[in-house]
């Protein structure tokens, strides 16, 4: 039976590491790309969602605005009326009550007149803020794509990247023991992608646990491979 030479099999799974850490390291930060977008997307559209609201509140400015000079205008039009009918009045009384009237509808055009201003007022301001938070837009577009552009190359990347790794992957993998690679997965999966770590200064370098000095001379012997009794971590001594 083929003997292991255990010392050279720890030297392949440390190589095989930091293959699978920068890996596991890439997937991650390929995962988070879909928010980071979404993130954007979202801070961009609730800036739309600004302008839209600044642009219908002018369109109702100017709408009041209409309705209220076609008031107005209806208003001058009835005080006319009235003041065509005065002189055709017989009596004092009734050439008051129509003065009256008169004095009354010219009171309310001056209020609408003065409503009418308001709003040209508000509409005017509405305007100067619709068109500067349209050319904001405009530069918050350039900046969200450009942003996009670059986190779409950045994905590009990883994926080309992850391909070469995989490639070096598949180089290291024959020369370790199919046992010890099926151990050495096991525990790449269930702790986050780091299956092998030093043991230094007696302390693990994968949860900082105390490693006590009889399990150092366990490794350093390289009868079979040791693993820290708190993460279950494959455990080495660098040399």
């Amino acid at each position: 039976m083929e003997t292991i030479d255990l010392k050279t099999q720890i030297s392949n799974l440390v190589k095989l590491q930091t293959i699978d850490s920068e890996i596991y390291s890439l997937k991650y930060e390929k995962e988070s790309k879909p928010r980071e977008i979404q993130a954007m997307e979202d801070s961009f559209e609730e800036k739309k969602k600004h302008l839209s609201e600044i642009e219908k509140n002018l369109l109702d400015l100017q709408k009041a605005r209409k309705e209220k000079e076609l008031e107005l205008a209806t208003k001058e039009e009835s005080t006319k009326k009235l003041q065509g009918q005065l002189y055709s009045l017989k009596t004092n009384k009734e050439y008051q009550a129509m003065l009256q009237q008169i004095q009354d509808a010219k009171a309310d055009a001056s209020v609408i007149e003065d409503r009418i201003l308001q709003i040209f007022d508000l509409a005017d301001k509405g305007k100067i803020e619709t068109d500067r938070e349209k050319h904001r837009l405009q530069e918050e577009e350039k900046l969200f794509l450009d942003q996009k552009k670059k986190v779409e190359e950045r994905v590009k990347e990883i994926d080309e990247r992850l391909t070469q790794l995989e490639g070096f992957r598949k180089q290291v993998i024959p020369d370790i023991d199919s046992k010890i690679m099926v151990q050495y997965e096991r525990i790449l999966k269930n702790r986050d992608g780091l299956a092998i770590v030093t043991a230094k200064d007696n302390s693990c370098q994968g949860c900082n646990m105390f490693v006590p000095p009889q399990v150092i001379n366990l490794i350093k012997m390289y009868e079979h491979l040791v693993t820290c009794e708190m993460c279950n971590r494959i455990l080495y001594i660098e040399e």
